[in-house]
């Protein structure tokens, strides 16, 4: 058996780096902030601060947060396209796209008012 190469595709990239529950865990942390300092997620994580800076680093590779430096501290955010990055590697992975929720919504709401989706209501 043969080792594969790695991947310079940009989707396998954000994908592999979100497929480790530490990487997964550290983007969770940074969805219910603003920013965090990179000293903070080894509370989170149950690792050492060398892993995570690992870690971070590979997460900021893949291009899933954004880093700045102040001082000696290293903050980082996710990255403000993450969302539409996700949203392009899923519609191609859907047969015909995505249905936006809003869609779903607006038919489950019509079909409990025991008309047929787009049918007007009759008298």
């Amino acid at each position: 058996m043969h080792a594969m190469a790695k991947s310079t595709d940009p989707d396998v990239l954000l994908l592999a780096a979100l497929a480790d529950p530490t990487r997964l865990e550290i983007l969770r942390q940074l969805a219910g902030s603003a920013e965090v300092c990179a000293c903070d997620f080894t509370d989170c994580c149950g690792v050492t601060q060398p892993t995570i800076s690992h870690h971070l680093k590979v997460l900021r590779d893949a291009g899933v947060v954004v880093s700045e430096r102040r001082a000696s501290w290293v903050f980082y955010r996710v990255a403000p396209n993450l969302i539409e990055r996700l949203g392009g590697i899923a519609q191609t992975l859907v047969p015909g796209g995505i249905i936006p929720v809003a869609a779903l919504l607006s038919t489950g709401a019509a079909s409990k008012s025991g008309r047929a989706v787009g049918r007007p209501a009759t008298a």
